[in-house]
């Protein structure tokens, strides 16, 4: 408590002097605490400003009539497909509890199908979740694509156009099953088996990226690609003129992504590894006296992190490769919970680059990278993943299963 009736000069001279009475270690203490004020002044800004422009979006969702501004109907919805395309599962509760869709997996499955206003990888997330509504949703959702008389590259582009593909190999798993069962369903005695189809689609999903992804250089020829095909039909070849007629149609024309805008990198961000929200420490303009958290988007993929500020972003803010990279647990005491850090091994600096204010691409200053997830379990993914990724890609161990079964079926 300050003393009553008392002047600013003398309310300063009495901190002054309170200040000169303090320890060392009670001094540090205060100057500790003021860095921290300035820190968590800066996150609830930055938080203020996202939520600003959030709103401010959700707002200007109507299409300027007229008769949406006086339709709380329309505008209901509005609101109920940005809540979707922020948290899948909360929007599609909002929109149940306003009784603008039916609690139906048929209902669901339609709405995610119009898509209309909806961001492609929120659908992903959610036909992806394990539990039984969602597992029905996404079986209604399969069912309203009709690939009859399609080669598979044409069902598959059908199919990934309506969606973004989920960075989990679970989700990813479960969601190609249900689309290889749906089109042998369609096409009867293409292949002896659900499992062949899975196997092809992942395969052809594959040479995608290889022969489109300007990181690859080695690019696979036909011959190779009929080889790694070999005894995926029950034990038995596919017809060689099959495999040669999907090689070209890959080549000729690539996958595009509903988000597609011609952008190169759009192969980078078709199939990621692993995506989410991590919060990222970098040097403020204070000269790197203070670290100033930024959080961001990021898509780990073709052994790179990948961050946007946003997710709907094309173009990402900066890119980190896993070249001569590690990652380790954070021992060091921080104001964010469940720490990781990226490190080079070389003790050089990370060959990372970013995007500056003024649009310009420039290289990266720091040898670690310190990242900060929403949970232990999530940080404890991330770690595994990007580990993975520095080695080999754990998603190969599951399709590689899968291919074992279809090669040894009777």
């Amino acid at each position: 408590m300050y003393p009553k009736d008392q002047s600013l000069c003398s309310i300063l001279g009495y901190e002054n002097n309170i200040f000169d009475n303090l320890t060392s270690d009670e001094k540090l203490l205060l100057d500790q605490i003021r860095e921290r004020k300035v820190q968590l002044l800066q996150e609830i800004q930055q938080l203020k400003d996202e939520i600003a422009e959030v709103t401010n979006e959700m707002e200007q969702m109507d299409d300027g009539s007229e008769e949406s501004k006086n339709n709380p109907k329309t505008k209901q919805i509005s609101i109920g497909k940005k809540k979707f395309n922020m948290d899948p599962k909360k929007g599609i509760e909002y929109l149940i509890e306003h009784q603008l869709l039916q609690n139906t997996p048929e209902d669901v499955a339609q709405f995610l199908y119009a898509g209309e206003g909806l961001n492609k990888t929120a659908i992903g997330d959610y036909l992806g979740e394990k539990s039984d509504f969602n597992i029905a949703v996404l079986k209604a959702f399969v069912n309203l694509h009709e690939f009859s008389d399609m080669i598979l590259v044409q069902a598959l582009r059908q199919f990934l156009w309506s969606f973004r593909l989920p960075g989990e190999a679970q989700k990813i798993d479960r969601m190609m099953e249900c689309f290889a069962e749906r089109y042998c369903v369609l096409n009867p005695g293409v292949f002896t088996s659900s499992d062949t189809c899975y196997v092809l689609s992942f395969a052809i999903i594959m040479l995608n990226t290889s022969l489109h992804n300007p990181s690859v250089k080695d690019k696979p020829t036909v011959e190779r690609f009929i080889t790694m095909n070999r005894g995926i039909n029950d034990g038995g070849d596919l017809p060689p003129d099959l495999l040669t007629s999907l090689y070209e149609s890959i080549k000729k024309e690539p996958f595009k992504i509903p988000e597609d805008d011609g952008n190169d990198l759009m192969h980078t961000f078709f199939n990621p590894d692993k995506e989410g929200w991590l919060w990222k420490q970098g040097v403020t303009k204070f000269g790197g006296r203070y670290k100033n958290w930024k959080r961001r988007w990021f898509i780990l993929n073709d052994n790179c992190l990948y961050y946007f500020q946003f997710t709907t972003d094309k173009e990402p803010k900066g890119i980190i490769p896993l070249e001569n990279i590690q990652v380790r647990m954070s021992n060091e005491k921080s104001n964010k919970p469940h720490c990781f850090e990226l490190y080079a091994t070389t003790n050089e600096i990370i060959k990372a680059c970013k995007v500056d204010k003024e649009g310009k691409v420039v290289e990266g200053k720091h040898n670690v990278y310190k990242m900060s997830a929403a949970t232990a379990d999530e940080k404890d993914e991330w770690i595994k993943c990007i580990k993975s990724c520095i080695s080999e890609n754990p998603f190969y161990d599951m399709l590689n299963a899968r291919r074992k079964k279809a090669a040894q079926a009777k």
